[in-house]
C-alpha cells in the first residue's frame, strides 16, 4: 500500500527491495486489470484490462508476454474452454459474447440482458449465463442456438458454477440464496439460504448479505462468499487498490490478483500449497526467510500490536483507514503515533532528546584518536607485541613473509593476559640474566605505557632511531655485539650480588634489633617431651645440601648406596624409629623371651611327672 514514489525512494535505500524478483516480465496492463485466469495445463495466464480493452496472454515457460489482442468493449469475465489458449469465450459489458480461436477473433453474438457470470457444461456443450435477470440463459455451442432458459426465484443472479464431477449447476442470487439445478432434467433440486445462516447474534451487518462468490471443490464441497464478509477467514490480503478478480494457480499456493492498478499482483502462501513448477525456487526462498526472519520497517509508518493500541487508547480505530492490518498487528502513520504517544506520555520527548544527545556524544567519541586498549596483566609484553606487529606491517617485505597468528588475538594465550599468576616478574634474577639488553628498550616502553594508562589525548613524539649501518659492516660488528652482551651480563651479575649483599646486611640489622622473647610450645596428648635438641638437629640437617645429608645418612646406616647391573646407582633408605616405638619393640621382645622361658619350664615339669608315675 505504499505509493510508487515512496517505493522508488525505498528502492534507493533498501537493498532487499532492489533484490526482489520479477517472476513474469511486463506482468501489467496499461491502466486497469479486470479479470485473470489460468489455462488448464498451467502454461498460460490470460488477463483482460483497459485502456483500450484488451486481452494479454503470458507464457509461464518463457516468463514473458506471448501475445496481445485488443477488443471492442470491456470484459466482464471470460472462460478458457480448451486446455490451452486456443478456445476462449468473453462476456462483454455491452451484452456481447465473443468467441476467439488460436488465430484470433472467431464469432460474436448477444444475450437479452446484461450478464455478470457464466459457466460451461462440457457434457452438453451448453453455456449458462446469469446476470440482471431471473432467467438463466443457455447457449448450445454444438447446435449454435439458444435453448429454453432456466427460471429462478431470484430477481437477479450474481455468480454461477458447474460441478465438474456430477455436473450440478448452482447460481448465487442477490437475496443471499444458492439455487442448485440438474442440467439433465432442467429442474431445481436444492435451495440454500446462506444469508440467513451466515448472520449470528455476534455479527454486525448493515445490509442483506448477497452471494458474491461461488465455487465447487470436489463432489460434496462448495464454498460461498457474501458481500458482507461472513465466513471463517484463513488469511487476508490488503493491497493498496481495490481487487477486481482473484485466481488461484492450480495445485499450488500462488494467488494471482487483478486490481484497479496497472500492476497485477502475485502472492505466494506456502500453507496453501507448493510453488508452481516454473517458479519452484520460491520454496527455497521461503525456507531461507523462515530461518532468518527480518522485520521490514518503513520510515513513514509505525508497526503496532493490539497491546500497544490498548496502551495508547486507540483500540476504537481498528477497522478504520488509520490502521492497516498487517500480520499480527497494524501499520499506522508515524505522525499520528508520535502525537498520541506525546499525549499519553508527556516526558517521551525528553527521553528521545537524551537518546539523541547520547548518540551525538558517541559519534564524536568515535572521531577522536583511538588509544590502544592494553590488557590488565602483562601490559609491557602486550605493548611489545603491538609494536612488533606494527613494524611488520610497515616493512616492505611483509607480502613475501607468511603472516603468523598474533598472540594477543589467539585464544590459546588469552589467560596469559588475564590471570595475574602469569605476570612476568622483571625484577627476578632469571629474567635479568636471560634478558640483559631489555632494560634500555623497556625504559622507552614504560614511558609509552604511562602515556597510555593516563589516556592523554595528544600526539606522541616520534622516537629517534639510531642510524643504520651498511650491510658490509655487519659482519665486522658481530664480535663487538658479543662483547657488549658479555659485559652487560657481567654488569647484571654485579648488580645482583650488590643487591643480595644489601639485603643480607638489612636482615642482620633487623636480627640485631629484634628482642628475643620466650616462646611456649604445647605438647600433643600421648607424646613425651624429650628436648629441643632433636628439632634443632633436624633444622640444621635441612639447611645442609643434599650431598651432605646423603653422607650423614650413610654414616648413620639409614642409607645404602649400591651399583646396578646397568651401571646406575641405587639408593635404599631406612626410616628411623621413634623412642616410643623402640621401647615398645623392646617390651615385645622381652615378652616373647618370657613366654619362651615359661614354655621350657612347663615342659621340664611335665617330663619329670611322667617319669615319676612310671617309677611308682
Amino acid at each position: 500500500w505504499l505509493s510508487d514514489r515512496k517505493k522508488r525512494a525505498l528502492q534507493k535505500k533498501d537493498v532487499d527491495v532492489r533484490r526482489r524478483i520479477e517472476l513474469i516480465q511486463d506482468f501489467e496492463m496499461p491502466t486497469v486489470c479486470t479479470t485473470i485466469k489460468v489455462s488448464k495445463d498451467g502454461q498460460y495466464i490470460l488477463a483482460t484490462g483497459t485502456y483500450k480493452p484488451r486481452v494479454r496472454c503470458y507464457d509461464t515457460y518463457q516468463l514473458s508476454l506471448k501475445f496481445e489482442r485488443c477488443l471492442d468493449s470491456e470484459v466482464v469475465t471470460f472462460e478458457i474452454l480448451s486446455d490451452d489458449y486456443s478456445k476462449i469465450v468473453f462476456l462483454h459489458n455491452d451484452r456481447y459474447i465473443e468467441f476467439h480461436s488460436q488465430s484470433g477473433f472467431y464469432y460474436k453474438t448477444r444475450i437479452p440482458k446484461f450478464g455478470r457470470d457464466f459457466s460451461y457444461h462440457y457434457p452438453s456443450c451448453d453455456l449458462y449465463f446469469v446476470g440482471a435477470s431471473s432467467e438463466v440463459y443457455r447457449l448450445n455451442l454444438e447446435q449454435g442456438r439458444y435453448l429454453n432458459p432456466l427460471q429462478t426465484d431470484a430477481a437477479e443472479n450474481n455468480v454461477c458454477d458447474i460441478n465438474s464431477v456430477h455436473g450440478l449447476f448452482a447460481t448465487g442470487t442477490i437475496e443471499g440464496r444458492v439455487e442448485c439445478w440438474d442440467p439433465r432434467t432442467r429442474n431445481r433440486v436444492g435451495l440454500l439460504d446462506c444469508a440467513l445462516n451466515s448472520v449470528t447474534a455476534d455479527s454486525e451487518i448493515n445490509s442483506l448479505p448477497t452471494i458474491s462468490a461461488l465455487k465447487f471443490n470436489g463432489a460434496l464441497t462448495m464454498a460461498v462468499g457474501t458481500t458482507t464478509g461472513q465466513g471463517k477467514i484463513f488469511t487476508s490480503l490488503e493491497p493498496e487498490h481495490d481487487l477486481n478478480d482473484v485466481c488461484l494457480y492450480p495445485n499450488s499456493g500462488m494467488l494471482l490478483t487483478a486490481s484497479e492498478t496497472p500492476k497485477m499482483g502475485i502472492y505466494y502462501i506456502p500453507v496453501l500449497g507448493p510453488a508452481p513448477r516454473w517458479c519452484s525456487f520460491l520454496d527455497n526462498l521461503t525456507e531461507e526467510l523462515e530461518e532468518n526472519p527480518e522485520s521490514t520497517v518503513y520510515d513513514d509508518y509505525k508497526f503496532v500490536t493490539k497491546k500497544d493500541l490498548e496502551n495508547l487508547g486507540l483500540t476504537h480505530l481498528i477497522g478504520s483507514p488509520f490502521l492497516r492490518a498487517y500480520m499480527h498487528g497494524f501499520f499506522m502513520d508515524i505522525r499520528l503515533y508520535h502525537k498520541v504517544k506525546l499525549m499519553v506520555n508527556p516526558f517521551a520527548y525528553e527521553e528521545y532528546r537524551k537518546d539523541k544527545i547520547r548518540q551525538k556524544i558517541e559519534e564524536t567519541r568515535a572521531q577522536r584518536v583511538q588509544l590502544k586498549k592494553l590488557p590488565k596483566v602483562n601490559k609491557e609484553l602486550a605493548l611489545k607485541l603491538i609494536e612488533e606487529e606494527e613494524e611488520k606491517q610497515k616493512s616492505t617485505w611483509k607480502k613475501k613473509v607468511k603472516s603468523l597468528p598474533n598472540i594477543l588475538t589467539d585464544d590459546r594465550f588469552k589467560v596469559m593476559f588475564e590471570n595475574p599468576d602469569f605476570q612476568v616478574d622483571e625484577e627476578s634474577e632469571e629474567f635479568r640474566l636471560l634478558n640483559p639488553l631489555v632494560s634500555k628498550i623497556s625504559e622507552k616502553r614504560k614511558k609509552k605505557l604511562r602515556l597510555l594508562e593516563q589516556q592523554e589525548l595528544r600526539e606522541k613524539e616520534e622516537e629517534e632511531e639510531p642510524e643504520g649501518k651498511p650491510s658490509d659492516a655487519e659482519s665486522s660488528e658481530s664480535s663487538d655485539d658479543e662483547k657488549a652482551w658479555v659485559e652487560e651480563v657481567r654488569k647484571q651479575r654485579r648488580l645482583l650480588q650488590q643487591e643480595e649483599k644489601v639485603k643480607r646486611q638489612e636482615r642482620l640489622k633487623e636480627d640485631q634489633q629484634t628482642v628475643l622473647k620466650p616462646q611456649f610450645y604445647e605438647i600433643k596428648a600421648g607424646e613425651e617431651f624429650r628436648s629441643f635438641k632433636d628439632s634443632a638437629t633436624k633444622q640444621k640437617l635441612m639447611n645442609k645440601t643434599l650431598e651432605d645429608r646423603l653422607k650423614i645418612e650413610a654414616k648413620n646406616g639409614t642409607l645404602s648406596v649400591s651399583d646396578t647391573t646397568v651401571g646406575s646407582k641405587q639408593l635404599t633408605f631406612t626410616l628411623k624409629r621413634s623412642e616410643q616405638q623402640k621401647k615398645q619393640q623392646e617390651a615385645e621382645k622381652l615378652h616373647r623371651q618370657e613366654r619362651k622361658r615359661l614354655r621350657r619350664s612347663a615342659g621340664h615339669l611335665k617330663s619329670r611327672h611322667k617319669r615319676g608315675r612310671s617309677f611308682h
